[in-house]
């Protein structure tokens, strides 16, 4: 059985921790990716008329068609950085190379609308370690936030990533 490390948190954490990434840029938002998008979510049924329909939009208090919370303006082709390194998975994992998706919180502020650019950034931002029933677990926390162009806050999300 491999030896317990004392500590799964690494130089490389330490390094990164609170170190936001230069940001990703969207192309600006149009209403047809809205719309686009809407109809996707609600099919079969008929999306609500503020993500489509502009006289409508312009009589509710956004005062114009607005996205879904939901909608993603990176989910077009982008610029992409390249993947994390994963961790080396040779045979069978061992001590701190297992890893799992804890879930996530979404946060949201003002509404994507048409002409956005929104920016994405991304930091590691926290993490607990404790002894769990398969041996010693982190629990890390990244922060992912995107902005519009008036340096609003879209939508921020905390990502539990967790390593044994």
């Amino acid at each position: 059985m491999p030896k317990q490390p004392a500590t799964l948190v690494t130089q490389e954490m330490l390094d990164q921790r609170d170190v936001w990434s230069d940001p990703l840029v969207s192309r600006p938002i149009s209403q047809n990716e809205i719309i686009k998008w809407a109809i996707a979510v609600y099919w079969p049924e008929k999306p609500p008329p503020l993500y489509w329909d502009e006289k409508y939009a312009e009589s509710t208090h956004f005062k114009g068609v607005i996205a879904p919370q939901d909608f993603n303006p990176f989910a077009w082709p982008v610029d992409r950085p390249p993947p994390p390194k994963r961790l080396e998975r040779a045979g069978v994992a061992g001590v701190g190379q297992r890893v799992m998706n804890g879930g996530q919180t979404d946060t949201f502020g003002v509404p994507m609308r048409p002409g956005d650019v929104t920016s994405e950034s991304r930091a590691l931002v926290n993490w607990e370690e404790r002894e769990g029933r398969l041996g010693l677990t982190i629990f890390s926390y990244t922060e992912i936030r995107w902005t519009n162009q008036h340096d609003e806050l879209v939508k921020s999300r905390t990502s539990v990533g967790i390593r044994y």
